[in-house]
């Protein structure tokens, strides 16, 4: 089961055109496609009839026709033509309609009661139009396991000792302890480590020569949305009340995790850093860098779900769990408060 009732990304806004375009998401066929004016539009891909998916039909006119007998349906879902009985088309023939927002480069889906979808809920990224901040391309990456297993991933600073040995492991990630949390919204897991080697990844983008003071802070939001700020800065000025000196550098990986179905997940991201908005070079070796460490992610996980799914003898939690297990519960209590309301799984 699915929390229904948010807002997740379905894709970036520029692999959505006037064509029709067929996901899975949260266990549902969806088509989308956009309006001649742009505006985006995300419907239910099966057509009342004989279920044959719409995205095998065609858009036409901003709206879309099935392809097996031409029933038309508009962006709402109503059925507003039927070729084979014009004037007495059935008062069934509904899809489901799906609210959706551009925004931050993303396309955003609301999955669950359509009155109750508020654009202003959409999660914040904050500087996202601040012309001294840069970012990178980002990239979508499909992995063959359930989406909590990414999220308990990614509130686990640990693992990057072993996982990432030559990207984002350092001094101090293998045995530093971890302070949590908890938001409103879910749960951070963070930790300052002091006067060690910037990792490999951040060592030729910070803009200070030795040692460091390094924070690795991993923030979960509800349903499935990470926040990972890495903030470096010279020795001596980093800790838990420290004020941001001019070598002060701070990358911020936004993640966004959508559950296609049950084993599998769509991940996307991009990365926001507070020097060299206008760097494409730089951009492009951060971005080629998360690449190669997120599909070190991949092997991990796809053969933890399959581990976890075929497991013979019991498993056990680390201290480091604490913060995924809190989430998670976080999570299934309003999962199964939407249950008690009546929205379905």
């Amino acid at each position: 089961m699915y929390l229904r009732n948010c807002w997740y990304v379905a894709g970036w806004s520029k692999d959505y055109t006037q064509g029709l375009k067929a996901q899975m998401l949260l266990g549902e066929n969806v088509v989308f496609y956009r309006k001649s004016d742009g505006t985006p539009v995300a419907l239910e891909d099966a057509c009342p009839h004989r279920k044959l998916p719409l995205s095998m039909g065609q858009s036409e006119n901003d709206h879309v026709v099935c392809g097996y007998h031409g029933l038309t349906f508009d962006c709402t879902g109503s059925c507003i033509d039927s070729p084979t009985q014009r004037g007495m088309t059935p008062r069934r023939a509904v899809v489901k309609s799906y609210p959706v927002v551009d925004r931050y480069r993303l396309l955003w889906i609301w999955m669950g009661d359509p009155a109750k979808a508020n654009p202003n809920e959409i999660y914040e990224i904050e500087n996202f139009d601040n012309p001294d901040w840069g970012y990178t391309d980002g990239g979508m990456l499909p992995i063959a396991c359930n989406y909590l297993w990414v999220v308990d991933n990614l509130l686990d600073p640990s693992h990057v000792a072993w996982v990432h040995v030559t990207s984002f492991a350092g001094g101090g990630t293998d045995d530093q302890p971890l302070d949590m949390e908890k938001t409103d919204k879910g749960v951070i897991v963070s930790r300052w480590i002091y006067d060690q080697p910037p990792s490999p990844y951040y060592k030729s983008l910070v803009r200070f020569e030795g040692h460091c003071d390094r924070k690795q802070h991993y923030e979960m939001s509800v349903p499935g949305i990470a926040l990972n700020k890495s903030i470096y800065t010279p020795v001596g000025t980093g800790g838990p009340d420290m004020t941001p000196v001019d070598k002060t550098y701070v990358n911020i990986s936004y993640n966004f995790m959508t559950p296609v179905d049950e084993n599998n997940t769509q991940y996307i991201w991009f990365q926001h850093r507070n020097t060299d908005p206008n760097d494409a070079a730089i951009s492009k070796q951060m971005n080629d860098g998360a690449i190669m460490a997120f599909n070190e992610d991949k092997e991990v996980l796809e053969a933890v779900h399959k581990g976890m799914a075929e497991m013979k003898t019991p498993n056990i939690d680390l201290g480091l769990d604490l913060g995924a297990k809190v989430f998670r519960r976080k999570l299934q209590m309003m999962i199964d408060d939407e249950q008690k309301d009546g929205v379905a799984a």
